[in-house]
Formats: structure tokens, C-alpha cells, sequence
């Protein structure tokens, strides 16, 4: 799969991760996006060289949806305990 593969993989992935979370987050529409962007490459990455899957050419293989999501997923809840609900109104 090219970069181009992968980074609609992972738009789709986090858009996909934010339906899963719901909630407001301090990166907005902008913020969610690129973590499902560096969420999929994470996820794929992980699942090649630790869980000896490797990542497949297709663009509609489930483990690699799987390990986009999931990535993206941890990426969320990561950033949300570093950065809070910063846009709460006090």
C-alpha cells in the first residue's frame, strides 16, 4: 500500500476512533485527523514487527483496519491524558 493508501487509512481510522471515543478534544477536527493519520502508521508498524503480521498491499486487508483503528484508538486516549479538555470553559 503506498503513503497516499495510508494516510486515507488513516483519516478513515480516525474518524472512526472518534466515533468509538466521543467527546470533545482539545486538537478539534484538525487534531483527531492527524492522530488517526500517525495513529494507522503506528498501528501497521506495531503489527508488522511485534505481532509478526505483516502489513498487507491491499488497501482492504481487517488486520490492517484492525491495527489502524487500535492505533489510533491509544493515540486518542494518549493525547486526551496529556492534554485534558483544555477547550472546557472555566
Amino acid at each position: 500500500m503506498s503513503i497516499i493508501g495510508w494516510i486515507i487509512l488513516g483519516l478513515l481510522a480516525g474518524a472512526i476512533a472518534k466515533i468509538l471515543l466521543p467527546g470533545r478534544d482539545p486538537g478539534g477536527l484538525v487534531g483527531t485527523t492527524l492522530i488517526g493519520i500517525i495513529g494507522a502508521f503506528i498501528g501497521g508498524w506495531i503489527s508488522s514487527r511485534f505481532l509478526d503480521r505483516p502489513i498487507s498491499n491491499g488497501f482492504y486487508d481487517t488486520a490492517t483496519w484492525i491495527s489502524a483503528i487500535g492505533g489510533s484508538l491509544v493515540l486518542l486516549i494518549i493525547y486526551r491524558l496529556l492534554f485534558g479538555n483544555s477547550r472546557e470553559r472555566h
